[in-house]
C-alpha cells in the first residue's frame, strides 16, 4: 500500500514539473510573438490566439501587482520565477510525504 502512495507522490512530482517547464515555454512563445510581427496567416494567428488565451490570465494578475515601467513588462519574469518557487515548496512538502 505504501507503494501506491510513493508512486503517486513520484507521478505528482513529475506532473508539476513538466507542467512548470511547459508553461514557462508558452510564456517565452508568447513574449517572442508579441514581439515579431508577423504576416497575416490563419494558423499564425490561431497560435498567437491560443498563446494569448493560455499566457494573458496569468501575466495579467502580476500586472496587476507590479508597478509600472514603461514600455518595460516584468510581468514574465516575475511570473516565471513565481512558478519555479512554487515548484521548489511543492516538491518540499512532497518529498516529506515519502
Amino acid at each position: 500500500m505504501l507503494g501506491l502512495l510513493f508512486d503517486a507522490i513520484d507521478s505528482v512530482e513529475s506532473f508539476l514539473q513538466v507542467f512548470v517547464y511547459i508553461y514557462s515555454l508558452l510564456i517565452l512563445a508568447y513574449i517572442i510573438t508579441s514581439w515579431v510581427r508577423m504576416p497575416y496567416s490563419v494558423w499564425l494567428n490561431r497560435i498567437q490566439r491560443f498563446l494569448y488565451d493560455v499566457c494573458d490570465p496569468y501575466l495579467r494578475m502580476w500586472r496587476r501587482v507590479l508597478p509600472n515601467f514603461g514600455p518595460l513588462d516584468l510581468s514574465p519574469v516575475v511570473g516565471v520565477a513565481a512558478l519555479y518557487v512554487l515548484l521548489a515548496v511543492a516538491i518540499n512538502i512532497l518529498d516529506r510525504l515519502h
